[in-house]
């Protein structure tokens, strides 16, 4: 599959989602440390860093399941935290670990989201999703017993109900067979291109995130600390992959100058 990614001339003054010295504490538990992004429309932006890194609770916060401690989150010109409803109306969030009501169908549970977003045009939205995802055979299955895979697909295709202006993923591949992966990515990539939807997605997957990324943002222990383009990133740090850089980041202590070196 050819990658798409979002072309260079993107411009970071209207983005759809921009956060600013966002911070989260537990305590004396820094978990977020004064991060700054944006996301274009039409962008695939790669949050990466090892499990604890901040990934999830940066994304809790940008749903608004978490409240930050300190900063500004903004979905378009919305600010996330005082106009709650109305930036997550144009917000949505898929997941592996976020599977569907087993015990309702395919159809019931697009049904359901479409009522909770306030789809006006279901029935086209419907198809439209179906045919993405190729569910259409599976239309009046409980989602209960799809296979990973196929509840991946149908949890992606409720995320795109509602032409998300924002779209987070969190891992959208793990656990799913590579030609499966290659068809979620590509279709994915599309949606994006064609809807203009920003899209942040975490993964561990290092070839994935260079084959649909544009730029990728490393945290570590709750900080940004290095951020560009996937393809070139790694060399600027004598590094061949993005894995390289990306173990070479996740090691004890980080020393971003011995990388350098």
């Amino acid at each position: 599959m050819q990658s798409v990614v979002a072309p260079n001339s993107l411009s970071s003054e209207n983005p759809v989602l921009r956060v600013e010295n966002l911070r989260k504490h537990y305590g004396l538990v820094h978990a977020v440390k004064d991060i700054s992004f944006h996301v274009c429309a039409g962008e695939i932006v790669g949050l990466l860093g090892v499990n604890g890194a901040g990934k999830t609770t940066t994304i809790s916060m940008i749903l608004g399941v978490l409240e930050p401690t300190a900063g500004s989150i903004h979905i378009g010109s919305v600010d996330l935290l005082r106009h709650r409803s109305r930036a997550l109306s144009s917000t949505s969030f898929a997941a592996v670990y976020a599977a569907l009501p087993g015990n309702l169908t395919v159809y019931e549970n697009l049904r359901v989201f479409a009522l909770l977003y306030g789809v006006r045009d279901f029935p086209a939205r419907l198809q439209s999703v179906l045919d993405a995802f190729d569910l259409h055979k599976f239309r009046n299955t409980k989602c209960g017993i799809l296979s990973s895979g196929e509840q991946t697909r149908v949890g992606l295709a409720k995320a795109m109900l509602n032409r998300p202006r924002v779209l987070l993923l969190d891992e959208p591949t793990a656990s799913i067979d590579p030609a499966s992966a290659r068809d979620i990515r590509s279709t994915i990539c599309s949606f994006a291109a064609s809807t203009q939807t920003g899209v942040l997605w975490t993964s561990h997957n290092m070839f994935e995130v260079e084959e649909v990324c544009s730029r990728v943002l490393f945290l570590s222990h709750g900080e940004i600390i290095l951020s560009g383009d996937p393809r070139t990133l790694p060399a600027q740090y004598g590094k061949s992959t993005l894995e390289e850089l990306f173990i070479s980041v996740a090691r004890e202590p980080f020393d971003l100058g011995a990388l350098q070196s």
